[in-house]
């Protein structure tokens, strides 16, 4: 058996493993994906009216800010998953499989493989749910389908960046309990973009970190394919953004990954 099929086996049967995680304990999932249907609630009926027309004039109201709001609510849900990913990871090396799996003839970065291939799928079911429940409180895109696949191409590619990077904090945590604290600033930075309010509203120095973070680019993105809004410079950088983002927490999680198996 060559190493590419080992691997590819393995990487299944670990995926596999994940899914059925999932199944067997849906609790998670539906934290996940409800803490961003929570927000989307609140933000879309209880301050949708004002902000919408601040968006908008007088004929914003609470549409126009639902359409607004969706992108950040998007990538709420995609780190909301980063978290549990985390979780996961930190649990799976805390709790001995680990060592079971180094005394079986397995290939070993399958491990990782699993978890990352699980939690994109995970979040992209996610994600489903979230666009659902946003169509219904009122958001109307009016991209046609090679846009719906693109802004989904976009979700499954951050998706895909910041599920390694939870990968690396889920080896780098000492405990479950601090794995499920690291990835928290994933889920404040659409605040401190431009995923509830427009960045030009901001103080200068808030401004200026909301314009260059890595999740604007991407919101900016999402809202020109699925509202026909400009997107300029922002595809560019939302993808410069995805790849720097997966390969430092690739890295990092092979090596953190390496060194704990070493034991």
């Amino acid at each position: 058996m060559t190493t590419l099929t080992l691997a590819v086996r393995d990487s299944g049967t670990m995926l596999r493993r994940n899914l059925r995680h999932m199944r067997r304990y849906p609790s998670l999932t539906f934290m996940l994906v409800g803490m961003p249907v929570v927000f989307l609630l609140l933000f879309v009926y209880v301050f949708g009216g004002t902000l919408g027309n601040g968006l908008g004039g007088a004929s914003g109201g609470r549409e126009a800010y639902a359409n607004y709001v969706v992108p950040g609510i998007l990538l709420m849900a995609v780190a909301g998953t980063a978290q549990g990913t985390a979780i996961t990871v930190a649990m799976d090396m805390t709790e001995g499989i680990i060592a079971r799996f180094r005394t079986m003839a397995i290939f070993r970065p399958s491990v990782l493989t699993g978890h990352v291939l699980g939690a994109v799928i995970q979040t992209m079911l996610g994600l489903a749910i979230v666009v659902g429940v946003a169509l219904l409180v009122g958001f109307r895109p009016d991209a046609n389908p090679i846009e719906w696949l693109a802004a989904a191409a976009v979700l499954a590619m951050i998706a895909f960046a910041l599920t390694w990077l939870s990968v690396a904090l889920g080896l780098f945590a000492k405990t479950v309990e601090s794995a499920s604290n690291l990835p928290m600033p994933l889920v404040l930075l659409p605040f401190l973009g431009s995923g509830f309010v427009p960045t030009d509203s901001m103080p200068t120095a808030v401004r200026w970190f909301a314009e260059y973070q890595p999740f604007t680019p991407i919101m900016e993105t999402l809202r020109g394919l699925l509202l026909g809004t400009g997107i300029g410079n922002n595809a560019i950088a939302a993808a410069a953004w995805c790849t720097a983002i997966t390969v430092v927490a690739f890295w990092w999680a092979k090596r953190l990954y390496n060194r704990n198996t070493a034991r």
